[in-house]
């Protein structure tokens, strides 16, 4: 199954002067298990369009289906959509409450009326499965670092055993160490229990590194959508949009115009040092050596 959006389109402030078109005729199907990157810059309509995805914020017209069913059905269970369409905001400490970590990734297997017992074993495997240290398990989670704190708000989502994980700009102020670990352990989770992932991000980097589609907002509507060579092929659009390509792709198309043979749909590092070696095993050695000598000079 998949969630299908059907012609969605939102309005801030509808009927005062100040009225924002947010969304416009979307029209997206998403389907089970994929790792979906939503990219787009300020203002371009990411954040609300996942918001619409459980239903936090509602369509001003056009419908939205999750298994089949259209959720705005007057006796449609939005609370259980959102236990099965988990959302991660970019900033943590505005999902965290409770007084200890425990406490806080049981409360939502609690709201689904599981007994005491099985919403702490389900607190301690989501614990577990971010590679939390067992001994801050009873600590506050406003004592967290940066990073702690997104690995105990993205517990607290999978404790509900979603089928879908949003994450909003989940590694928005970290570190690059920080920011690999959490988006590793998304990969894993991904790999391991085979649920949708919907990663929204900034970073164009990140996004060609882990997921398979990207989904490109401008202005509201859906501007790009495929898989992350496709997509990115389109460079010259997205620097229109206010967007820009990884930097390995412009790496690469400076290379095909100086004569090099690479792969100009290479996204990520291990894609452009591959075809790099394989372009350059293809030159005579003498060019070889030349380019070589040139670019260790």
């Amino acid at each position: 199954m998949s969630i299908i959006l059907d012609k969605v389109n939102y309005v801030y402030s509808a009927d005062t002067s100040d009225r924002i078109q947010a969304l416009k005729d979307i029209n997206l199907e998403l389907k089970d298990g994929q790792f979906i990157g939503v990219i787009g810059h300020t203002g371009s309509g990411k954040s609300t369009l996942v918001q619409h995805l459980n239903g936090l914020m509602k369509a001003t017209s056009g419908t939205i289906y999750f298994n089949g069913r259209d959720i705005y059905e007057e006796d449609y269970n939005l609370r259980e959509l959102r236990s099965k369409v988990g959302l991660v905001f970019q900033y943590p400490e505005h999902q965290l409450f409770e007084t200890t970590i425990f406490d806080d990734v049981s409360f939502g297997p609690k709201n689904q009326n599981l007994s005491k017992e099985e919403a702490g074993l389900r607190a301690f495997e989501a614990l577990r499965s971010v590679g939390l240290a067992e001994e801050l398990y009873y600590q506050s989670p406003f004592d967290l670092s940066g990073g702690q704190k997104r690995r105990v708000a993205i517990a607290g989502v999978l404790a509900m055993r979603p089928e879908v994980l949003i994450l909003d700009e989940p590694t928005a102020g970290l570190d690059p160490a920080g920011r690999d670990e959490i988006l590793d352990l998304v990969a894993r989770m991904h790999k391991e229990r085979g649920i949708t992932v919907i990663l929204v991000s900034h970073s164009m980097e990140d996004v060609a590194k882990y997921v398979e589609r990207i989904v490109v907002m401008n202005q509201g509507s859906v501007m790009l959508d495929g898989a992350p060579r496709d997509v990115f092929a389109h460079y010259r659009e997205l620097e229109v949009a206010g967007l820009a390509a990884p930097q390995v792709t412009y790496l690469m198309h400076e290379l095909k115009d100086h004569g090099i043979m690479v792969d100009t749909g290479a996204t990520t590092i291990e894609e452009a040092r591959a075809t790099l070696l394989e372009a350059l095993m293809g030159l005579d050695a003498g060019r070889r050596d030349i380019y070589l000598e040139g670019n260790h000079a």
